[in-house]
């Protein structure tokens, strides 16, 4: 005998994250678990990395757990249809960024290369003093981030897992604590820009 999990229907998911609370955190896994097929399908269509079809599908799941919450979503279309548009454009981004970023690494000078020009002791010196500030800044806007994320994104950086973060921070489950992750990380990358 055969059982098959109910799907959630894409009207209670939407009513789910509009509601808020507890029970927009479950829809926001709900949501993440339904169409996490994609992220097989961008590694077969776009020839990418399951990694880097990982993290569009993440963006895509953020975008449109955005739009649904600021009414860009106005269901004229199926929300796997959507959520397949959005995801679809970010692989082909993804692919855009990558080839450009390949015809442009012949014409950049990088620093390490302007760096082997210096002394060694004077290599070392600027080597750490580049380090410092970046640990500086990147600790400053980490802070600007709040508690949860703040404690969120340090316990990763340590090499928690989303399962042990859930836990931790009392998350329902490891997809709520990846998708609240990478919702923090995109706010850290803003104020990084």
């Amino acid at each position: 005998m055969r059982f098959f999990v109910r799907q959630p229907a894409d009207s209670d998911l939407i009513a789910g994250l509009r509601t808020g609370g507890n029970q927009r955190r479950q829809s926001e896994d709900r949501l993440y678990r339904k169409y996490v097929y994609l992220i097989a399908e961008g590694v077969r269509k776009h020839r990418l990395e399951e990694d880097d079809c990982a993290s569009a599908y993440s963006d895509t799941i953020l975008t449109v757990i955005e739009h649904i919450l600021n009414q860009r979503f106005e269901g004229h279309s199926a929300l796997s249809t959507y959520i397949y548009q959005i995801f679809n454009n970010k692989c082909i981004d993804l692919i855009r960024k990558k080839t450009s970023q390949r015809s442009q690494v012949h014409n950049a000078v990088s620093l390490d290369d302007s760096l082997l020009q210096l002394p060694d002791s004077a290599r070392s010196i600027v080597q750490q003093l580049i380090a410092q500030s970046d640990v500086d800044r990147l600790r400053r806007l980490i802070n600007q981030l709040g508690d949860k994320c703040r404690e969120m994104i340090l316990a990763w950086g340590e090499g928690y897992s989303d399962d042990e973060i859930a836990r931790q921070l009392n998350y329902n489950t490891a997809s709520v604590a990846k998708t609240s992750r990478l919702r923090c990380l995109e706010r850290l990358r803003e104020l990084y820009k």
